[in-house]
């Protein structure tokens, strides 16, 4: 066991991996938390909604596209040193209706899978995201002083029985 298992994680989000045809869809976001950085769709889980209700609204709000057949694939728990604790579950899907388009939240652009911007992401992706993206399962645990990882404990797992919250 270790400090994150006992944490209270005040807010809980999502966020939603649109992966098709060797291209990944990413946004540019443009306020809130990471306002400025390289994402995918998420947000916020609201009251009596469950975590993939709010990855299809988010999505749908974000970009305007509809997705289903979501894949649950991990969990992400943040601590900043200013309190904010969250908690977010992570979606991937290749299924997806709609056209595109943006949001007061959002710029979405298609993104080969081997150019994703790293650099211009927060700094967990570059742990989690290519592993996610070869099909493993994973929790991470980071800490964060505004926009810079301070520690991190990540566990992978091959196997999604192998996982949970």
């Amino acid at each position: 066991m270790n400090r994150y298992d006992n944490l209270y994680y005040k807010e809980k989000a999502v966020i939603t991996y649109i992966i098709s045809e060797g291209k990944i869809l990413l946004i540019e976001k443009l306020r809130g938390l990471g306002a400025g950085k390289i994402n995918v769709p998420g947000g916020h889980i609201e009251p009596g909604e469950s975590a993939m209700e709010a990855a299809i609204r988010e999505t749908e709000e974000e970009v305007s596209l509809s997705t289903s057949k979501l894949k649950l694939v991990g969990f992400l728990f943040f601590e900043f040193t200013n309190g904010l604790t969250m908690k977010g579950s992570v979606f991937k899907t290749s299924n997806y209706t709609g056209i595109m388009a943006n949001s007061p939240e959002a710029i979405p652009f298609w993104c080969d899978l081997d150019k994703i911007p790293y650099k211009k992401m927060w700094e967990d992706d570059l742990i989690w995201l290519p592993e996610m993206l070869k099909g493993r399962y994973f929790r991470g645990f980071f800490r964060f002083n505004e926009d810079s990882m301070i520690s991190r404990k990540i566990e992978f797992y091959d196997d999604s029985r192998d996982f949970n919250p």
